[in-house]
């Protein structure tokens, strides 16, 4: 497991880590979004989805639950479960999307996924938290197979 620290100053900086994501994450990546409401989730998603190449539009799925997108480097797989009940979330079987059964293999998003009853083999935490004058800190830890090497000298290449 490896874990990196980053302070994004403004939601631009948010979507730029969105961005680098997009570009340099394999197939079957999963990203776990935790953190409050407001605090740069779908804002991520939709930077990860500009470097995947993906030209709709991305909003947060809280109502439909999964958002898929199609048209990008890879299939990006959007998810929400903020609504969701512990049950509701045990019968959903999400792991078709990040396992490729039922799906094409691609990147997996999702939000609130501290609610997950069940995790991948690997995956990336990206847990978002408010500074003291309101910049969002950032904690991504990796389990699993090592994905990347995520510096800040890195990520200002973007």
């Amino acid at each position: 497991m490896t874990v990196t620290q980053l302070l994004l100053p403004n939601a631009t900086a948010t979507r730029s880590l969105g961005v680098y994501l997009g570009r340099v994450l394999p197939v079957r990546s999963v990203l776990l979004l935790e953190g409050d409401l407001g605090s740069g989730k779908t804002t991520l998603v939709q930077g990860l989805g500009a470097g995947l190449g993906i030209q709709t539009a991305i909003d947060s799925p809280t109502f439909t639950l999964v958002n898929e997108y199609l048209d990008g480097r890879l299939p990006l797989y959007h998810l929400d479960l903020y609504r969701l009940t512990p049950l509701e979330l045990a019968n959903l079987h999400l792991e078709i999307y990040w396992e490729g059964v039922e799906t094409d293999p691609g990147i997996v998003a999702i939000e609130w996924a501290e609610r997950l009853p069940y995790k991948p083999e690997s995956f990336i935490t990206i847990r978002f938290d408010y500074g003291l004058e309101g910049d969002r800190r950032v904690e991504i830890t990796q389990t699993g197979k090592p994905f990347l090497n995520l510096s800040a000298e890195v990520l200002s290449q973007d």
